[in-house]
């Protein structure tokens, strides 16, 4: 299982104060060298974190991957196919929210995502599309063309009820193996931390996580480095 490190919360930390640290591009650098397998970032319509600027700069520096978090607008499409990230991974957006909520709304939101995937695919970038651990949302990713998808997993992470836990678990698992029978990529992610995501690396057929805001939190008692290497010492324990 790989393990991708959103770096969305460093750029947070940076604009309120409106400075230049942190920069997320350096905690990009770090996290590359405590061995993760990806770099991830949204850049919103508000650019309440992310900015311009860092998406160009990661592209140039990056040496593992960028997957660009992005809504299916024509300003994002456009940004995209000018920077070419190695993958850019389709999300609902909603200027009111504090973080993603959820998934896409394939059926809903066919007449952006699939226009989107042409264009992005076009340019040469992978795609993904961000879903609810929902079969029926598989079938949906391959027909528009997608080549992934990553499942949404923050409802897991917010369950206590063990019973309510296992039957999430369940529902995740099953997405993750119908995509693979497609042969569409699986990843997963949202609300991901040291303890939950023993159960997620236990679903062989994801083979990819995005964490971000569990990390960069323990970075700030532990350094990046070390919360980097923590995640991978957990999912590498339960991979073997």
């Amino acid at each position: 299982m790989r393990l991708c490190i959103n770096i969305d919360h460093i750029a947070t930390l940076r604009q309120a104060r409106m400075e230049k640290e942190p920069d997320p591009v350096f905690a990009a650098y770090i996290c590359e060298l405590a061995g993760a397998d990806g770099i991830v970032c949204h850049l919103r319509e508000d650019r309440r974190h992310i900015v311009d600027r860092d998406v160009y700069t990661l592209k140039d520096t990056v040496k593992t991957k960028l997957d660009l978090e992005m809504a299916a607008t024509d300003e994002m499409v456009k940004i995209a196919c000018e920077i070419k990230p190695y993958m850019a991974t389709l999300v609902p957006e909603k200027r009111q929210e504090l973080t993603t909520e959820g998934g896409l709304d394939l059926i809903a939101a066919e007449f952006k995502v699939t226009p989107a995937i042409e264009k992005l695919k076009e340019a040469g970038i992978k795609t993904s599309v961000f879903i609810e651990p929902n079969p029926d949302s598989v079938d949906q990713a391959l027909e528009m063309g997608a080549d992934m998808i990553e499942i949404h997993t923050g409802k897991y992470g917010l369950l206590t009820e063990p019973l309510d836990v296992l039957a999430e678990l369940e529902k995740i698992s099953q997405t993750a193996k119908l995509a693979k029978e497609l042969g569409i990529g699986v990843n997963a992610g949202h609300g991901l931390n040291y303890l939950n995501i023993t159960a997620i690396a236990n679903i062989p057929e994801i083979d990819e996580v995005s964490i971000g805001h569990s990390i960069i939190a323990r970075a700030a008692f532990t350094g990046l480095e070390n919360a980097v290497k923590d995640m991978l010492t957990i999912i590498r324990r339960v991979r073997q």
